[in-house]
């Protein structure tokens, strides 16, 4: 699987890509591997705002369900609607069709010290 130049990612296995003057955030793909097949994804509506930490959307795998949270505080300005026909998505391609919401923000550039690049984080996760 090829992982995006430039991707920050949290410890909870969100990632944020910078995708011209947006941001998109989805699961890594060590994330999706943790939670097994997707069935089920519930998205924000769009013109949403989250404070980074929030709780944005819920997946549910076969193994389980999961709450992710915002990387960086933010306005939702579209959802990946071909997830909630197509779950599967997720598992097949997190970084290109996966991706879950994409965002404005005027902060992301003051809140991404937590975040981690991709090496770093395959790194600090326990794999």
């Amino acid at each position: 699987m090829i992982v995006p130049e430039g991707i920050l990612c949290a410890k909870s296995h969100e990632y944020l890509l910078e995708d011209n003057d947006c941001f998109k955030i989805g699961i890594t793909d060590y994330g999706l591997e943790k939670l097994g097949d997707v069935v089920f994804v519930e998205l924000p509506e769009p013109d949403t705002e989250f404070v980074k930490g929030e709780v944005f959307a819920t997946i549910e795998s076969v193994r389980a369900a999961t709450e992710l949270y915002m990387p960086v505080s933010g306005k939702v300005i579209e959802a990946n609607e071909k997830l909630i026909e197509n779950p599967e998505l997720l598992n097949e391609s997190p970084y290109e069709d996966g991706w879950l919401i994409k965002i404005v923000s005027d902060t992301a550039d003051s809140e991404t010290g937590d975040l981690l690049d991709y090496i770093d984080y395959k790194d600090d996760v326990d794999l």
